[in-house]
């Protein structure tokens, strides 16, 4: 494995400001949720269910729009952009992200899905974002980059 790709030129090779990237499908959001109605979405099947039910209510689709985007995944969070990376879809502060969850989407084709549960800065409210992934590896590798950025972000704040 290559890792000296992930970094892009230039930048400093310090691991603490690797970046990594992932090819996702963006499926949809349930944005600003009352802090009342996150309550109960603490724990990763809280999450599942929650999102399995929005999509048989028509709040959030089965599958997602044809189009990829690229995840980064840094210290400092997430950033979703479009393929050609000149748009941005999404950011997602890092210490703004409460949960992360990956699941097999159920329907057969061997993707599956990730989900987010951010919070806003007075954590009033709260929104999950899903993506797809093409495999349940790839969602794992994606969540096990966030935990590294977080436990990065943990262990700079204690020395």
């Amino acid at each position: 494995l290559d890792t000296d790709s992930t970094k892009s030129s230039g930048q400093s090779n310090s691991n603490s400001d690797t970046c990594a990237e992932f090819r996702v499908k963006y499926v949809g959001a349930i944005e600003k949720l009352k802090y009342n109605e996150s309550k109960s979405l603490e724990g990763p099947l809280d999450l599942i269910n929650y999102i399995d039910v929005a999509q048989q209510d028509g709040k959030l689709p089965f599958v997602p729009g044809e189009e990829e985007f690229i995840m980064g995944v840094s210290k400092y969070g997430i950033k979703v952009s479009t393929s050609d990376q000149y748009d941005v879809l999404h950011r997602h502060a890092l210490y703004l992200i409460v949960r992360m969850v990956c699941y097999d989407d159920g329907l057969g084709a061997g993707k599956s899905l990730l989900a987010l549960k951010t919070t806003d800065a007075a954590s009033e409210e709260c929104s999950l974002w899903v993506y797809q992934c093409s495999s349940l590896e790839q969602a794992q590798a994606i969540c096990k980059v966030l935990s590294t950025a977080f436990d990065s972000v943990l262990m700079s704040e204690k020395s």
